[in-house]
């Protein structure tokens, strides 16, 4: 399961939408490595400027690896992070997770393309 919902969460979304501010909650407490994660780079980006900040680590086992997965698999989990932060995330392999301020950026687009994508490739990262 992605997303641990309380029954009142599942009661709102069964008569109707919910709102953002609920489902960032729910994230937020169903993947708190993955939150943690985007919290820190979003934090890093505001603080040190540039163009984008990254993680390059790997997650410290599978279930951390696995939270990271569901929230950037997930259109509707990794929309709403990106509204709620004000950001746009990107993600290759399994666990180089960045975050890059809102617009189509140069940056963004290398980060993104099938190149930056091969040349981020190593036999480490074959089954991650």
């Amino acid at each position: 399961m992605s997303l641990d919902v309380s029954p009142q969460l599942l009661e709102q979304a069964e008569r109707g939408d919910i709102d953002d501010a609920a489902f960032v909650e729910c994230i937020r407490e169903s993947l708190p490595y993955a939150w943690g994660m985007i919290t820190e780079l979003v934090a890093r980006l505001q603080v040190d400027g540039g163009d984008f900040a990254d993680n390059q680590t790997p997650p410290p086992d599978e279930q951390a690896r696995g939270q990271l997965l569901r929230v950037l698999a997930s259109d509707a989990m990794r929309g709403t992070l990106e509204r709620h932060f004000g950001i746009k995330l990107a993600f290759q392999n399994c666990h180089r997770l960045a975050v890059f301020p809102t617009g189509d950026t140069e940056s963004y687009r290398r980060f993104v393309s099938p190149r930056s994508q091969i040349l981020n490739q190593s036999p480490e990262f074959r089954d991650c």
